[in-house]
């Protein structure tokens, strides 16, 4: 499984910005209010970062005392790390989009929307920040034995 790439984190980063900017700006042109996060959406991206931390730290610890862990658990941990880089990408974006959507008004945005945004903003990087390097705490050291070519058992037959 391949790390997760910064290039990938950007372009997930601007087009839910710019979903976001269009969510607002079609929200604000049919005469609704402008779309605010929740306050426990930062609360629940900062839990995510938790979890994908703790879970990832057994890995890390097998992986530097030396003892066997268990592949498929390294792999579970590093698909959650993934996941959440991904999301954190995704709510930063779109965090970002709406944001920037309303600092672009010609009013002032309400204190409690930009408060809101910018807390998911952040929490949303702290969880990327988070996802990778919990990623980096499941790279397992390569097998020795992978690195070797195998010799090749005869073919029954004497390969005749």
């Amino acid at each position: 499984m391949r790390r997760t790439s910064a290039g990938l984190l950007a372009v997930l980063v601007l087009l839910t910005a710019g979903a976001g900017y269009l969510l607002d700006h079609l929200l604000t042109a049919g005469g609704r209010a402008t779309f605010t996060p929740s306050l426990l959406l930062p609360v629940l991206l900062l839990l995510i970062a938790v979890a994908s931390l703790g879970v990832a730290w057994p890995v890390r610890h097998s992986v530097r005392s030396g003892t066997r862990i268990d592949p498929f658990r390294a792999l579970r941990a590093a698909t959650l790390a993934r996941a959440s880089s991904l999301l954190g990408a995704i709510m930063a974006g779109f965090g970002a989009g709406l944001l920037l959507f309303l600092l672009s008004r010609p009013i002032d945005p309400p204190v409690g929307s930009t408060v809101a945004m910018l807390a998911l903003i952040g929490s949303a990087i702290v969880l990327v920040i988070a996802a990778l390097i919990a990623e980096q705490f499941c790279t397992l050291p390569k097998d020795p034995d992978d690195s070797e070519p195998r010799d090749r058992a005869p073919e029954p037959g004497g390969g005749h």
